[in-house]
């Protein structure tokens, strides 16, 4: 056997900056890519005023104390959810630039030798990224329903049309995606700077007629309204909607850097919203004794509420935009990672690989945003939704935080953090739980089916991987035998895209047992897709000649990656290999799975996996080949 290179020129897809890229930009550069980050990072966080302060009140009166206390929990949970544990500790944990609970997982994972650790790990993981995709279903549906109830503020009898406005706007927002957000991404900076600067300046007057609202931000108001109300721990259910979007700030690590993403917090998100938090706090305190109502809008100048109200909505839409987005990546990362079956992507950028539209995930979003409008009918009932998506994601990050840094920290020091973080996430768990029965239970039955199809498409493709292995012949063997059998050699060539990178793959044997004949040139091409967001260009593809014409081809990809094999095969002739893309026969497996098996799988998982199975997009077209080359050979599986 020789190697004709061991790796290649293929070009890397154009990709973001990762933060180390970014370490020393210009301040015109990191400017732009701070404004970028309000846009993309804190549209969620910085909706979060529409309805966190009212929701810590809908149950109860305020008092004095009872604003000192919410508004002191509301600071200092911004400073340590946001400020301590995400800004200073999580975004410090990247992949190769890359940030998200599925970044933590693949950090986590293959580091972990014991197997029930691993799999422990995985639902984890799994868990995680359902929630995150639950919390993308809520996220249009309160953030829109929020910013639109303004109008019921402003003219109390247009009440009965914020619903339809609400479903008009999501519709009209889920149909754009497959244009691509390139133009749009322009105008998201702006807007929500925009929409910052409007909440510091509603809140700036209120806290300057009322400054006693400053005595909020020492922590002692906070202590007190946990251990002398009776109902102050319940209030963190409420308390933090105030930190929705946190999550944002480590998935969108990759896109603008640490840097930046912190400049944007420090000088403009975290004054805004403490502003406008304080801001409603005094008006609470001017208004002591009057029916709790909608305390963002009520403080807003009567001239100014239709105003308001439209830039709260584009703010609104644009927060909606950066979970979508967020869901997309998701979906994506899950199929590299074998977690979901093959899916169509599109991408709505030649030039920026993350930028991307995935059809099915997005009318799946938006008939259930829609159903969550209709069913909810209000920003109010569907908080209890939220809370439950957005705890339980925090804590699940901070378990996978500590996996990950246990092996860089040593065990005391990765569990001291850890346990802070854990203390904070469980608190707030812990009072969302009894908002299960009034809208709690929609993210977690939405995560428990994501979680069921999740694991159920990784444990079948396991099963089927096994099934195709014990078919193997060894390539050693398969070679003496074509030579035994006088399998006759037909000039061109022929290319085997197979799972294994050893042996000789089933279709491979099956095809020449049926036609006796095989290509002159053939090349066993495997696509192996790393624990890593990205391949650096020069390891990106393996060539190695084996001998009798056979070349094998490994082709490797991060887990952020689209693969386009067509392009891995023109640049395989370009290295030497035999082959001519355009000339050459390309053989695709396809496995039809039979559900009568032995497998230890439950009945219900054996079907699920079938259904994925059979609707899973073709590997053909996942892959970029050319279609009018390739051909499939099925194969039946029993699992």
């Amino acid at each position: 056997m020789s190697n004709i290179k061991a790796s290649s020129t293929y070009p890397a897809p154009t990709l973001h900056a990762a933060p180390e890229d970014l370490a020393r930009p210009s301040a015109k550069a990191m400017a732009a890519l701070a404004l970028g980050a309000l846009g993309v990072v804190y549209g969620d966080i910085g909706t979060s005023p529409l309805y966190a302060m009212r929701e810590c009140f809908a149950h109860a009166a305020p008092t004095e104390a009872s604003v000192l206390g919410v508004v002191s929990l509301l600071f200092w949970s911004l400073m340590l959810v946001v400020t301590v544990k995400y800004l200073t500790f999580i975004l410090k944990v990247d992949n190769r630039g890359e940030g998200g609970i599925l970044v933590l997982l693949a950090l986590a994972e293959p580091h972990t030798h014991t197997y029930l650790l691993r799999r422990a790990l995985l639902l984890v993981g799994l868990i995680g990224s359902a929630l995150l995709f639950a919390d993308g279903i809520i996220t249009p549906a309160v953030s829109v329903l929020g910013a639109v109830e303004g109008l019921a503020v402003a003219t109390p009898k247009s009440a009965h049309m914020v619903g339809p406005i609400s479903v008009g706007i999501l519709v009209g927002l889920f149909l754009v995606q497959r244009r691509g957000t390139g133009q749009l991404g322009a105008f998201f900076g702006p807007a929500v700077l925009l929409w910052f600067m409007s909440i510091a300046a509603v809140g700036l007057p209120w806290i300057i007629d009322h400054p006693q609202i400053l005595r909020a931000i020492s922590p002692v108001h906070a202590a007190r309204y946990l251990t002398q109300n009776p109902h102050g721990f319940l209030v963190l259910g409420a308390v933090v909607l105030c930190v929705t979007g946190g999550e944002a700030l480590y998935a969108d690590l990759g896109h603008f850097g640490r840097e930046p993403i912190r400049w944007a917090w420090y000088c403009v998100v975290f004054p805004a919203l403490l502003l406008s938090y304080l801001g409603q706090g005094a008006y609470l305190l001017a208004h002591l004794g009057r029916p709790i109502g909608n305390p963002f809008y009520e403080m807003v100048p009567t001239s100014l509420l239709y105003p308001m109200v439209a830039i709260a909505t584009v703010a609104a839409t644009v927060a909606s935009q950066a979970l979508i987005t967020g869901v997309f990546a998701m979906v994506h990362q899950a199929v590299q990672l074998g977690y979901l079956p093959r899916v169509t992507i599109v991408h709505t950028s030649k030039d920026i690989e993350g930028r991307i539209y995935i059809p099915q995930a997005n009318a799946m979003l938006m008939i259930m945003c829609i159903a969550l409008v209709l069913g909810f009918g209000s920003s109010a009932a569907l908080a209890s939704a939220y809370g439950i998506a957005v705890t339980g994601t925090m804590a699940l990050t901070s378990l996978l935080f500590f996996a990950v840094q246990v092996r860089r920290w040593g065990v005391l020091r990765a569990l001291g953090v850890s346990l802070v973080f854990l203390t904070v996430d469980i608190a707030f768990l812990g009072a969302n739980i009894p908002k299960i029965s009034s809208g709690g239970w929609v993210p977690l039955a939405v995560a428990a089916v994501i979680v069921a199809v999740m694991t159920s498409w990784q444990r079948g493709t396991e099963v089927v991987r096994e099934q195709l292995q014990s078919l193997e012949v060894p390539l050693e063997t398969f070679l003496e035998q074509l030579a035994t059998r006088g399998i006759a050699r037909v000039p061109g060539a022929a290319v085997f895209l197979t799972r294994a990178a050893a042996g000789s793959p089933p279709m491979l044997v099956h095809y020449v047992d049926h036609s006796l004949s095989l290509q002159e040139h053939v090349i066993l091409l495997t696509v192996q897709i790393d624990h890593e967001p990205r391949v650096a260009d020069p390891e990106r593809i393996s060539i190695e000649e084996i001998g009798h014409g056979f070349f094998r081809v490994c082709a490797r990809y991060g887990f952020m990656e689209s693969p386009d094999l067509a392009h891995v095969l023109a640049e395989c002739e370009q290295q030497g290999v035999p082959i001519h893309v355009t000339e050459s026969t390309i053989f695709v497996g396809h496995s039809t799975v039979i559900t009568t098996g032995k497998t230890r799988m439950s009945h219900w998982r054996k079907n699920l996996f079938e259904m994925l199975n059979r609707n899973a997009r073709p590997a053909s077209t996942h892959y970029h080949l050319p279609t009018s080359r390739v051909m499939e050979i099925g194969v039946r599986i029993e699992i």
